[in-house]
């Protein structure tokens, strides 16, 4: 039996089965180059007309299939869907580089002779958008010129134009924030995932939680140590990586003296660091903290007591560039907060009342920090990635594109909509 097709509503009367692209869509895919040599993909996808494009990006994710994208081209829009360098494989992510990934589609987009460039970032996308806003608005020369690893960025010799607008659609606080809300601290030894310190384990019925699908109930001393011990936990972490990057600065300085094929070897053996358990924020449990229409569990999945002990979760393996770069909550620059004051462009803010990611007093902070003049701020009702909280329901997508559409069209350009085949009227 097949799977009934959900339908979004755009527009007066008019259909579009969930994820058909409307029959006039004209898609090309792209290989850009960076400034820093690197290649990248993406996607154009367009209907007749189209003067305004959107641009999705996430910084770890191929977003090609974004079920936003068919709702959008149905708005009238271009839509261009952009991988990172390494999509799928963070490993070795680097948000500094991922900026410059990003403006390469910007320049590309600009030099099809678009009249409006519109940044929509979703979930990590959001973080993303709003360093490269808050970099593309500064001077070459006041851009930054190292990552966090120390490394040259070689932001200031990009071109970087800047976005006509902005859309977040359920933007979390930027990768490292991220982990430093899920981050299991009561790891006791870095070398042992079963190592607990039982007065820190959330898990631990002893210290408020609750047998699944039960909502745990965490006391306010335990909730403050608990978060003080996840910082210290990211401190230890972010020292270790410290401590490998030198030895690698030491190695490349060595051979840069001898040319000796040893000290070459050690300017290039890698020091992958293992991240234990990090699926582990109290609120997933407890869902008395920062309430919402969330349900019980994680992004992940129903029982974080039981994947926090898996292979699965946020910033498992990465190298110390990557680490102090993307995941690293104290020393990562993509963090939300601290871009949004330079995203300055026309602003929309969508949060999914059921986001199991971006909490309400994160999307709070995020929104008051938001540089925009022509800043609006909505909800809807849905799931982070866009399905919904209830059988039956209208997805997020659905209803986030609706505000979307209407929110570019009182703005910008749109081509009249063209219907796709399963459309009726």
């Amino acid at each position: 039996m097949s799977a009934p097709v959900r339908h979004g509503r755009l527009g007066a009367g008019r259909y579009l089965a969930a994820g058909e692209r409307p029959a006039a869509t004209v898609t090309s895919v792209h290989e850009l180059t960076t400034v820093d040599g690197a290649s990248v993909r993406g996607v154009l996808a367009t209907v007749p007309g189209a003067r305004t494009v959107v641009t999705l990006m996430h910084p770890r994710q191929d977003v090609t299939h974004h079920p936003l994208v068919p709702l959008l081209l149905q708005a009238g829009v271009a839509v261009w869907t952009q991988g990172s360098r390494s999509p799928n494989n963070d490993l070795t992510l680097v948000h500094e580089q991922a900026l410059l990934d990003a403006a390469a589609g910007q320049v590309f987009l600009r030099d099809r002779g678009f009249d409006s460039v519109v940044t929509l970032g979703h979930s990590g996308g959001g973080a993303l958008f709003a360093f490269y806003h808050e970099q593309a608005g500064r001077e070459p020369g006041q851009r930054m010129a190292t990552t966090p690893g120390g490394r040259p960025t070689r932001l200031a010799d990009a071109v970087m134009p800047v976005p006509d607008a902005a859309v977040f659609l359920a933007p979390h606080p930027g990768q490292g924030r991220l982990l430093l809300g899920c981050i299991d601290p009561s790891v006791a030894d870095e070398h042992d995932p079963l190592s607990v310190v039982p007065e820190l384990d959330p898990f631990d019925p002893a210290n408020g939680f609750a047998e699944p699908p039960t909502s745990a109930s965490y006391d306010e001393d335990f909730l403050r140590r608990y978060r003080a011990a996840q910082r210290d936990r990211v401190a230890r972490i972010d020292a270790v990586a410290r401590e490998s990057l030198a030895r690698t600065a030491e190695a490349r300085a060595a051979y840069a003296r001898t040319g000796a094929a040893a000290d070459r070897r050690r300017a290039l053996a890698p020091r992958i660091l293992t991240v234990f358990r990090t699926d582990a924020d109290p609120r997933t449990v407890d869902l008395s903290l920062d309430p919402s229409e969330r349900p019980y569990g994680s992004l992940f999945g129903a029982r974080p007591d039981l994947i926090n002990y898996g292979q699965v979760g946020f910033g498992r393996l990465a190298t110390p560039e990557a680490w102090l770069s993307t995941w690293s909550g104290l020393s990562s620059n993509a963090g939300f907060v601290r871009c949004a004051p330079g995203v300055t462009a026309p602003t929309l803010f969508i949060e999914l009342t059921g986001d199991q990611a971006a909490f309400p007093s994160d999307s709070r902070r995020m929104v008051e920090a938001l540089g925009a003049a022509d800043l609006t701020r909505t909800s809807v009702r849905g799931l982070h990635f866009g399905a919904a909280i209830a059988d039956g329901e209208p997805t997020g997508a659905e209803l986030a594109a609706a505000e979307i559409a209407d929110w570019l069209g009182s703005r910008f350009a749109t081509a009249p909509p063209t219907p796709g085949p399963n459309q009726r009227r």
